[in-house]
């Protein structure tokens, strides 16, 4: 009796066992798919990473080489001119250089330099050598034949010899229309003058101030001299008339 009563309890208790078998089979079916979804999007996300990496180090490159082609053209522009050209023509050119800030221009007065003279001044006549690449000037008084010069302190004087470095600077032709002379030998230090006519020192000059800032002026009488416009006149072209033969 007893037996009987196990295998019927035994009996009733199988298909529990057997459902409770398929329940852990699917919990254990979906658990590997959902273990396999998260490893597909951990690779799938690892690969877009590399990518967008592999892009951004690519882009870097291209920077870094465009970078480095502007860098070396500005060096080799500024390197040009601030050489000596000794090879080409030399340009000799006679004006004026008008002060921004005094309102008069510079004057060569022997080793003294100030920017107080009137228009059509002698000592206000430059003789300006220029090079025909670099921008590169040579200023020397017309009267005095002194050379506008700028020494390691900074100070504007005058030179009877010009053949120095010191009285070399480079031509700067800025938005406004104003030109600025840098010194050659001391980069960023500008020929510059106070509302007197003062000559200020370089190591006080800036680009963007208006007391390095001057305006080329012709002396009073003379003309810049330029060549005339050459052109070929264009007569309208008129229609040829073919002869017609007799019949």
């Amino acid at each position: 009796m007893g037996s009987r009563a196990f295998s019927c309890a035994e009996h009733r208790a199988a298909p529990f066992k057997k459902k409770k078998s398929q329940r852990k089979t699917k919990q254990k079916k979906k658990s590997d798919f959902n273990h396999f979804t998260a490893s597909f999007d951990l690779l799938l996300l690892f690969f877009l990473l590399s990518r967008c990496l592999h892009f951004l180090l690519l882009c870097f490159q291209v920077q870094m080489f465009v970078a480095e082609e502007n860098v070396d053209f500005r060096i080799h522009v500024e390197n040009q001119t601030r050489a000596r050209d000794d090879v080409s023509r030399k340009q000799l050119r006679l004006y004026q250089l008008y002060s921004r800030t005094s309102g008069k221009h510079i004057q060569v007065l022997g080793r003294r330099i100030s920017a107080k003279g009137e228009d059509g001044d002698k000592y206000a006549q430059l003789l300006v050598e220029t090079d025909t690449f670099g921008s590169q000037v040579r200023i020397k008084g017309k009267e005095t034949d002194f050379y506008l010069c700028m020494n390691r302190k900074g100070k504007l004087v005058g030179k009877p010899d010009g053949t120095s470095k010191e009285c070399v600077f480079i031509e700067k032709v800025l938005e406004n229309n104003y030109t600025a002379l840098m010194s050659a030998k001391y980069s960023g230090w500008y020929v510059g003058f106070t509302k007197k006519g003062r000559p200020r020192k370089g190591p006080k000059t800036r680009e963007n101030q208006q007391d390095v800032h001057f305006m080329k002026r012709y002396p009073k009488g003379q003309v810049e001299i330029q060549k005339p416009f050459k052109y070929t006149t264009v007569t309208k072209r008129t229609k040829r008339i073919r002869p017609t033969n007799p019949s």
